[in-house]
């Protein structure tokens, strides 16, 4: 994997060059957990439709779900891995298990992420008609740009703006497909149907994200530049305290002459 930290030499042609496009994939892999992260998210669930699947027990299910999500923020916690993806997993996998075991139906366990999913999209998608793409937020740190993004690099902007609207646009889409199949359909559909559609939405937004970016100009390093500008301070004052100190010893040695 291609180090964050590595600075990225623009293309004199203007095209994106390799150092660019590695440095993007591997802040797209950083922000978004990675394949490892995917299945990490994707394998409570699954667990959940199948065990449903066979013996329509909410109540298992739903623990067995939970469990799954716990043991997988454990074993991130004992490797000393990060473990910023397992915990959002788990926060949604609980307050699933909480509706499921609240409502008495699976339909319960898939209502929550649904509702989040589905915000998301109108999110993202106003965040980019407005001019100020949510994605840009996120990625920001990432990239250690913060939001210079938004009145330093409008190249930049303009590529997660196109990304925000493509994430928005996905999930608006996906869940256009979900949510007649939660009103009208049975919870085993919905529950294959959701896993199903877990993974290639997922994919495709952040294909696009991937390759808005590797085109867009290179990121401003505001973290370094803030780091240079303290450096840059720091030797001013030293300067002047140096500058001070010889001002005092040549006077000193003008009274004693």
């Amino acid at each position: 994997m291609t180090s964050l930290d590595k600075p990225i030499t623009p293309d004199p042609a203007g095209e994106p060059s390799a150092d660019q496009k590695a440095v993007t994939q591997a802040a797209l892999f950083d922000a978004f957990g990675g394949v490892r992260g995917t299945v990490e998210t994707m394998l409570p669930g699954l667990l959940f439709v199948m065990i449903y699947t066979v013996n329509k027990d909410v109540k298992m299910s739903a623990i067995a779900a939970g469990a799954v999500a716990v043991l997988l923020v454990i074993v991130r916690l004992l490797r000393k891995d990060t473990v910023k993806h397992a915990f959002s997993g788990v926060f949604g996998v609980g307050v699933g298990v909480a509706f499921a075991l609240f409502t008495g139906t699976a339909k319960g366990f898939y209502l929550p992420g649904m509702i989040y999913g589905a915000g998301l999209g109108v999110a993202f998608t106003l965040s980019a008609l407005v001019g100020f793409p949510l994605l840009g937020v996120i990625l920001g740190p990432v990239f250690k740009e913060n939001l210079s993004w938004r009145t330093r690099n409008p190249g930049r902007k303009k590529a997660y703006t196109k990304a925000s609207l493509a994430w928005g646009l996905i999930f608006l889409a996906k869940y256009a497909i979900l949510f007649p199949l939660y009103w009208w359909g049975d919870a085993t559909q919905l529950g294959w149907v959701l896993i199903a559609l877990k993974l290639p939405p997922m994919v495709l937004a952040v294909y696009f994200t991937w390759v808005f970016l590797a085109k867009a100009p290179p990121p401003i390093d505001v973290i370094a530049e803030w780091e240079a500008k303290e450096a840059a301070e720091e030797a001013a004052k030293e300067a002047a305290k140096e500058a001070a100190n010889e001002t005092t010893k040549g006077a000193a040695r003008h009274r004693r002459t």
